[in-house]
Formats: C-alpha cells, sequence, structure tokens
C-alpha cells in the first residue's frame, strides 16, 4: 500500500488525478474507471474535468462503474446516486452516459440486480483503477463493519453513524435511506488499481486504523492492505493519526519516476 501525504485538499486532488491519469494512459481509451460519491473525490473529478476540458485526457471511449446507490429513494431523487454521478461524473468528464453504470437501487429485486451488477464488471473487462473514499466508521462503499472481506455487490443496512454522517445531502436524517445496493469488499479487491482519497481531520482515526491497524472486517477500508495495488492520498490533517509519517515521506521522496504520484501534466 502506497501512502502519499499531500499539504493540503488541492494537492490532493491534483496527485490523485495524476493516478488515474497515469493509469488512463497505460490502459489506452477503453479504460474501466470505478467511481465513487460523496465529497472526498470531488476535487479530482474537478482535475480531471479541467484535463478533459484542455483537451490533455480524452475518456470519451472510457468507461464508469459507480460503487453504490441507495435503496428506497425515488428514480430522480437529487441525491440519488445516479444522479450525483451524472452532475459530478458523467457530464464533467464528457463520458457517454451509455457507458456510464450504477447499481439499481431502484430494482423490485435488489438481490438479481447486484449479481446483474457484477456480470456486468465482467463484462466490461473488470475496473482498471478504482476511486474510493473513506467513511468515519471505517467503510469503503456502503460496506459497514463486520462485512466479509469476500463480500460481492448486495444491499447493506447503514449504520446510524454512516446516516448521520451523510444527513448532509438531505433536508433532515428521517430522509437518509437506511440500505444501499453496494459493491463488496471482494468486487472492490478484484480493481486492478485501488485509489483511497481522504481529507480532513474528522477522518484521521479511520485513516489510521486502514493503514496502520489490524486487517480487520471491523475496519471495511483495511481489505486494502491485501490489495496487490493500493494507493491512499491524504492531506496533513487526515494523515494526523498515523505513527509512521517520516518513513512514509522518506518513501515518496525516493520513489523512481515511473512509480511516482504527483502533479498532472
Amino acid at each position: 500500500m502506497e501512502v502519499v501525504i499531500c499539504p493540503d485538499p488541492a494537492a490532493v486532488a491534483q496527485a490523485a488525478a495524476a493516478e488515474v491519469v497515469r493509469v488512463a494512459r497505460e490502459v489506452g481509451p477503453s479504460v474501466v474507471l470505478g467511481v465513487a460519491t460523496g465529497s472526498s473525490p470531488l476535487g479530482l473529478y474537478r482535475v480531471l474535468a479541467d484535463l478533459v476540458d484542455g483537451g490533455g485526457l480524452d475518456l470519451s471511449d472510457a468507461c464508469a462503474f459507480a460503487l453504490d446507490e441507495y435503496v428506497g429513494l425515488p428514480q430522480g431523487h437529487p441525491e440519488s446516486y445516479a444522479e450525483v454521478v451524472r452532475r459530478t461524473v458523467t457530464e464533467p468528464l464528457h463520458l457517454s452516459p451509455a457507458r456510464v453504470h450504477v447499481p439499481n437501487g431502484f430494482a423490485e429485486d435488489v438481490a438479481a440486480a447486484g449479481e446483474a451488477y457484477e456480470t456486468a464488471i465482467l463484462a466490461a473487462g473488470g475496473i482498471d483503477i478504482q476511486i474510493l473514499g473513506i467513511g468515519t466508521n471505517g467503510h469503503i462503499g456502503f460496506n459497514e463493519p463486520g462485512s466479509s472481506l469476500a463480500s460481492r455487490t448486495r444491499t447493506e443496512t447503514l449504520t446510524q453513524r454512516t446516516r448521520q454522517d451523510n444527513a448532509r445531502f438531505f433536508a433532515s436524517l428521517d430522509e437518509v435511506p437506511t440500505r444501499a445496493l453496494t459493491q463488496g469488499l471482494g468486487t472492490i479487491l478484484d480493481a486492478r488499481h485501488a485509489l483511497l482519497i481522504a481529507q480532513g481531520e474528522g477522518k484521521a482515526e479511520a485513516v489510521a486504523a486502514m493503514v496502520e491497524g489490524p486487517l480487520s472486517a471491523a475496519v471495511p477500508g483495511s481489505v486494502l492492505q491485501a490489495h496487490a495495488h493500493a494507493t491512499v492520498v491524504v492531506d496533513e490533517a487526515a494523515a494526523s493519526g498515523l505513527r509512521r509519517t517520516g518513513y512514509r515521506r522518506w518513501a515518496d521522496l525516493n520513489r523512481p519516476d515511473w512509480q511516482a504520484v504527483g502533479i498532472t501534466r
């Protein structure tokens, strides 16, 4: 697991975007992106959008798969992840809407929708780089503490802490759904690269547990310790709970050019 500590959220966005660009250029026009919602990746998406608008990145033939979707919201709800992905990813990055997939949390049979999502990811050749955030309780996607480390796309009941964290997007806590359809931890591990972004002191405890704690279902994000190509990009505040920051800064400075995570060009 690579850990890159950046001075501020703007630098996090630049470094994370550089990693996405690197993978996209290695794979080619048909790169398959795994996209996350929430606040953490918004700066990354803005940097990528600027690159697309400036002609430095072409994602018109790319494919994207979202991590999760609420269950219980009406179709077209502005806080459904289908709508959030459309606003923050599909349109700014000029992706073809037909190539952007979100778990069907509106389906009558959400279990079948989860199986269909797994099939769609396989049909696309798998995810080349999965963008992730982390919840304050250590969840990635909507895999709450206690999730199987081998889990696949399925429905999950959200903890009260997760619902409270997400209440800022709704008029009240009562409006936040209690269930979601999410890629599983096993699904996330299948991505060829994993890129997790975190900013702010509120994520420091979760980041420290994910990176330096034991690999445990109690901290779902810790499953990335078992990923062959996981990169964690954090700002100083989110890194404040880490113990080995000196070594991590040293390692970042002494990476070979081909392995560097840095500013987009």
